[in-house]
């Protein structure tokens, strides 16, 4: 993992287009060259990312070659990266105008994470019970592998689109937003996209709710004791 604080500035072009002026932000490089831009405030979500698989190339010496016009040493950046995705034209260009970190280490083999038991469990019931979703629903599989961790269940609906399903026991704003997250990178990719987003746990607070349905997610409540096959004694006099 390689971590660089600097001030920079972004250009991405392709599919969409976005910049970011300069500013002092920090830059996460991964290992499958992936690079994820953050900024001090807002939330854990990057300000504009490229997803693997991808190319990194450190293009300084071309940039600096063939700058015309600026007799300034400040105007000269540092350093320019540049991120390609192998599988269309977008670019990511990272322009660092002065670094004040750049540092590489090694994280070694992650163990993956470790679900609380009760959402393991919802997570494995609605994969064999996918049709909750929605009739004529299959399963692609579970934690389906993206640059910035796993979605819980990825499905196919009826129309034969893609939908990404997030499991929560509580689903509270994080967890739309986590869902957001996934979706906005999954549809970037042409072979996935349209992705569609499900927000799923055992309880969703009025706020999560009004947040994933502005955000064109569906909301889906799971009983755990139905989704085991657990018989409800609580109305049973013997």
């Amino acid at each position: 993992m390689r971590i660089i604080v600097a001030d920079c500035s972004a250009e991405y072009s392709g599919r969409l287009t976005a910049s970011l002026p300069m500013a002092k932000r920090v830059l996460l490089i991964k290992a499958d060259n992936s690079l994820l831009i953050f900024s001090e405030l807002g939330s854990y979500k990057p300000l504009n990312w490229m997803a693997a698989p991808c190319t990194l190339k450190d293009v300084t010496a071309e940039r600096a070659g063939s700058a015309t016009g600026s007799d300034s040493v400040d105007d000269t950046p540092q350093k320019v990266l540049r991120v390609s995705a192998d599988k269309s034209s977008d670019i990511l260009e990272v322009t660092l105008q002065h670094i004040y970190s750049d540092e590489t280490y090694d994280l070694g083999e992650d163990p993956g994470l470790v679900k609380d038991g009760v959402e393991d469990h919802l997570q494995r019931y609605l994969a064999a019970q996918i049709e909750r979703i929605g009739e004529g629903a299959k399963l692609v599989r579970r934690e389906y592998p993206t640059a910035i961790g796993p979605v819980d269940i990825m499905a196919i609906n009826a129309d034969g689109e893609h939908v990404a399903i997030e499991i929560k026991r509580h689903g509270g704003i994080d967890g739309v937003e986590q869902l957001t997250r996934y979706c906005e990178l999954l549809n970037r990719d042409p072979l996935l996209a349209p992705v569609h987003g499900i927000f799923a746990a055992q309880t969703i607070t009025p706020q999560a709710r009004v947040l994933a349905q502005d955000r064109g997610f569906e909301c889906l409540i799971l009983d755990y004791d139905e989704m085991r096959g657990a018989e409800d004694d609580s109305l049973r006099l013997f």
